[in-house]
């Protein structure tokens, strides 16, 4: 227990979010922990072709292979499908005034992005996910 007025500040806990916000870039931060957007055709996957599995950036859970990543032309990285569905959740949105279906990290809750019916076969899906709230892992 610290006492008020001490300077021992070993013992101060910290909340969630500022731990967060130690571990990820303040423009991580606002995609994955306050569900913000990076602008179109400006992140590092948009046009990343290499094979290995793309991660959360903040846990680490595997969420999408290159196999199923495609250019939606849309300015941001786009898959057919994700490797597992339970690491992911699926929440409706309404922000907006639209109905869209937000893609968070089951692990985490990071946001990660949308899912959208538009995309090819052979799901017809289209996983439209931030690069930041993506690290890459090669094969």
């Amino acid at each position: 227990m610290t006492l008020l007025g001490s300077t021992n500040t070993e013992n101060k806990m910290s909340s969630p979010q500022d731990e967060w916000k130690n571990k990820l870039t303040p423009e991580q931060y606002k995609i994955c922990r306050l569900g913000g957007t990076e602008s179109p055709f400006s992140g590092k996957y948009n046009k990343h072709y290499e094979k290995g599995s793309y991660i959360c950036v903040a846990c680490g859970q595997e969420l999408f292979s290159s196999t199923t990543k495609f250019d939606s032309g849309s300015g941001w990285p786009s898959f057919t499908d994700v490797m597992n569905s339970k690491n992911v959740k699926l929440i409706d949105d309404y922000s907006y005034n639209m109905h869209r279906v937000e893609v968070q990290c089951s692990k985490c809750n990071s946001h990660l992005g949308h899912v959208f019916d538009d995309g090819p076969p052979p799901t017809g899906k289209r996983w439209c996910i931030n690069s930041v709230s993506l690290d890459f892992k090669p094969l």
